[in-house]
């Protein structure tokens, strides 16, 4: 599988485009604005867009979902039903930060714990990782070690809890037992910001490494 890495809204939220080599399919995840940047890389990649992966549904991650949709035909999966709120406001939220208009929508599929998502060749499976928002979820690959994690936690760092909904204890139980699980050597895509690994998170990170949740 490879994945590039695109830079969208003023929030610098990472939009990873995922491809299968074998068939040239790929997915797009957490497209929260700057389509026009979305399918220039398309175009460079010349993949053919099966679908749209959401870990939440925050304005800069999910915000060109919509025009996406409408524009390639294809379905968004995710994220949780949980996160429905979320999406309902995302007009009111475009406004709110001065962003081009952002339009809610109902997600073809919502996902849950423990499912897969599938796109060419490639199978991705899902964990509800709640706390940063209720509805949140990230997508894991085994085959590639690769976790896309949204905003649950980030190199040196963790999703903030202070939204609606949010909260602290719920997103460090989270990452403990259903990130750390997936294995020390594994890379993760935050939603912002440098990849890292889990192990590296386990020794370094001051809100979760091992030395502060006392997980071994």
């Amino acid at each position: 599988m490879k994945i590039k890495i695109i830079q969208v809204t003023p929030f610098a939220q990472n939009c990873s485009l995922l491809i299968c080599e074998r068939t040239q399919k790929g997915a797009l995840v957490d497209p929260g604005g700057d389509i026009e940047k979305i399918f220039e890389a398309i175009e460079e990649e010349s993949v053919t867009i099966e679908k749209i992966l959401l870990t939440h549904g925050h304005l800069d991650h999910c915000g060109a979902s919509k025009q996406i949709r409408d524009q390639l035909n294809i379905p968004i999966e995710g994220p949780h039903v949980a996160d429905q709120f979320w999406i309902d406001q995302l007009e009111e939220q475009s406004k709110q930060f001065n962003l081009p208009k952002s339009s809610s929508f109902i997600p073809d599929r919502y996902l849950t714990d423990d499912e897969t998502v599938e796109f060419g060749e490639i199978k991705l499976h899902v964990k509800h990782c709640p706390g940063h928002t209720p509805g949140h979820v990230i997508f894991f690959s085994a085959q590639n070690n690769l976790a896309i994690v949204g905003d649950v936690l980030f190199a040196g760092s963790i999703g903030r809890t202070d939204f609606p909904r949010g909260d602290h204890d719920t997103l460090i139980k989270a990452i403990v037992t259903k990130l750390w699980p997936l294995g020390n050597d594994v890379t993760f895509i935050p939603g912002h910001g440098p990849t890292s690994t889990f192990g590296a998170e386990r020794q370094t990170n001051p809100y979760v490494a091992d030395s502060v949740t006392g997980f071994h």
